[in-house]
C-alpha cells in the first residue's frame, strides 16, 4: 500500500489523496472498528460503523474537492473519523432495527484451535467471557472509556480529546467504571458458588 506520497495534496492530485486515504485507512481502521465493537459487542456492525466513517471522510474530500459545499479542511482526520464513528454508534441504537431486537447474537467468541487447549487457556477464556458479560451489562459510556483505556491505551488525555470530557471527568469515569467491573465481577463469582 502506498505511504505518504504528500501531507497536503492538492485540489487535483486523486492519486496522493487516495494513498493518503489508505495509509489513514491501514493506521486508523482497528482503532475505529475497536470503539464501535466496545459500543454494541458486535463485530459486524463495527465493521459497517468504521466503512461507513471511511467513506464519509472519503465523500467529505470529494465535495470539499469539487467545491460543492464550503466545508473546512479536517485538520485532525483521526480525531474526526472517531467522532463519526461514534455519532454513528449512537445512531444505531436510535434506529428501528436495533429497537425491533433483530441484531443477530453473538454465535462464537473465537476461533478454536484443531488442538486441545491447556487448563490455562480454558480459564482465561472464561474470565474473558465473564468480562465481555459485565462488558455487555455496562452502560455504553463505562464501555467506551474502558475500551479507550484497556484495549486502545490511551492516556486520560487521548481519552478526554476523543470523548470531548475534561480529564479529571476522564478519572472520575475510569474509577466508576472500574468499580462497577469489580463488583459485577463478585456479583458473578458469588452466583457460580452456589
Amino acid at each position: 500500500m502506498p505511504h505518504g506520497a504528500a501531507n497536503s495534496p492538492g485540489p487535483h492530485s486523486g492519486s496522493a489523496r487516495r494513498a493518503e486515504f489508505e495509509a489513514l485507512y491501514e493506521h486508523h481502521s482497528r482503532e475505529i472498528w475497536a470503539l464501535a465493537y466496545a459500543r454494541w459487542m458486535d463485530p459486524d456492525l463495527a465493521m459497517d460503523v468504521t466503512q461507513e466513517a471511511f467513506l464519509r471522510l472519503w465523500k467529505h474530500w470529494e465535495r470539499a474537492k469539487a467545491g460543492a459545499e464550503p466545508s473546512e479542511e479536517i485538520q485532525n482526520p483521526r480525531a474526526w473519523l472517531l467522532r463519526v464513528a461514534r455519532n454513528l454508534a449512537e445512531d444505531y441504537a436510535k434506529s428501528a432495527f436495533r429497537r425491533n431486537g433483530t441484531q443477530p447474537p453473538e454465535l462464537l467468541n473465537g476461533v478454536r484451535s484443531s488442538q486441545p487447549m491447556p487448563i490455562e487457556m480454558l480459564e482465561r477464556e472464561e474470565l474473558f467471557g465473564q468480562l465481555r458479560a459485565i462488558l455487555d451489562e455496562l452502560s455504553p459510556a463505562d464501555r467506551d472509556v474502558l475500551t479507550l483505556r484497556y484495549a486502545l491505551d490511551y492516556d486520560a488525555n487521548s481519552i478526554a480529546e476523543t470523548l470531548g470530557v475534561a480529564v479529571a471527568a476522564v478519572h472520575m469515569r475510569l474509577s466508576r467504571a472500574r468499580q462497577r467491573v469489580a463488583d459485577r465481577l463478585t456479583e458473578h463469582e458469588k452466583q457460580r458458588a452456589k
